[in-house]
């Protein structure tokens, strides 16, 4: 086979760049979007002390040298969700970023180390505003690119058609043949045993070693998510509290958050939250989250001691994380993610 040209080869750009010009396109639809909406766009740091507190997310490390030739740990931001809730609890109220993101150990076909992630938060609205946006982004994206439906692999999502609202339970129960309820208790503590045992149940493989996180993050991946927003969006919502680690416990079941994803083609787009803003439960969310990563990776990253101090400030808020590399590339139809980056990070040196 002969080797692939690069994509600055002047024929290969040629071909690409009708769907970099429709990514632009998209961007300028959503920027409208936000503007019609009263939201601020903001610009956060890219380094920063702590680039999050969740078990399988992944930082570039750096150093920052000082005047004085001393060294400071710095990382590079897997999020600008820190920033963002900062600008909050000082009193802004909408606001919105285009923002470069990197992460760690993700390279394929929809990820990349190095990714665009269009966030945006709503101070005093409950996350069936932000849902509302999302929505809206799907159906302006499908414009601007110039087609009705978003595609992948054979698989299309109609954005104007009326979405479904799936429960993660429910979403259990019905491609997997599993009772999450069953493995967890009324405070949302979870039991791996019991897990296990629904899935032996269900006639799914259970390894010698494994945690109710593993378990739940395995079921999802390969049960669950290849069947959802085919046809139509799926909201896949109130997720366990066990996993949202940043949202707010919904106020009628304590063992499930205010945590929904949206997807679209079996691909996971976006990711909200009614978000937490009691310091204290986050706190401890993050050293259970940093003593299982380091369980499991041999690592823990710093807990940002200033976005604790931040949150008693907060307002009652919701937000949202969406891929925007991911949904240019539904609105367009191709298979990965480098296809609609204008200048994508070599996998080996050149």
């Amino acid at each position: 086979m002969p080797p692939v040209s690069p994509w600055w080869t002047p024929s290969v750009h040629a071909d690409r760049r009708p769907v970099l010009l429709a990514r632009n396109r998209i961007e300028a639809a959503l920027r409208t979007y936000l503007a019609a909406e009263d939201f601020v766009m903001v610009d956060v740091p890219g380094l920063q002390h702590s680039p999050g507190n969740e078990t399988h997310l992944h930082a570039f490390q750096t150093t920052a040298i000082g005047n004085d030739g001393a060294g400071q740990t710095l990382y590079l931001r897997t999020s600008p969700e820190f920033s963002m809730k900062k600008l909050l609890a000082a009193g802004e109220q909408r606001i919105a970023s285009f923002a470069h993101v990197w992460r760690n150990r993700e390279r394929g076909a929809l990820h990349h180390p190095e990714f665009t992630m269009l966030e945006w938060y709503r101070a005093g609205a409950p996350y069936d505003t932000i849902i509302a946006d999302c929505l809206a982004m799907l159906r302006l994206a499908a414009g601007a690119a110039g087609t009705r439906m978003l595609r992948r692999r054979g698989k299309e999502t109609d954005p104007l058609a009326e979405p479904e609202r799936l429960t993660v339970v429910d979403a259990f129960s019905r491609y997997a043949g599993v009772d999450l309820f069953a493995t967890m208790a009324d405070d949302g503590s979870t039991d791996a045993d019991a897990l296990a045992r629904e899935l032996r149940s269900a006639g799914l493989g259970v390894p010698a070693e494994y945690t109710w996180s593993y378990l739940f993050s395995r079921v999802l991946v390969e049960k669950i998510e290849p069947n959802l927003g085919l046809g139509r969006v799926t909201i896949l919502d109130r997720y366990p509290a066990a996993e949202a680690a940043l949202a707010r416990r919904a106020a009628d079941d304590r063992r499930v958050a205010e945590r929904f994803e949206l997807y679209a083609c079996g691909v996971e787009l976006a990711n909200g939250f009614g978000e937490l803003t009691d310091a204290a439960e986050q706190r401890r969310r993050f050293i259970l989250e940093m003593e299982e990563k380091e369980r499991l990776y041999g690592e823990r990253y710093p807990i940002d001691e200033e976005l604790l101090a931040a949150l008693p400030y907060m307002p009652e808020t919701s937000g949202v994380a969406l891929g925007f590399d991911r949904l240019v590339m539904l609105a367009t139809g191709v298979s990965r993610i480098e296809q609609v980056l204008w200048a994508p990070v070599p996998e080996t040196a050149p």
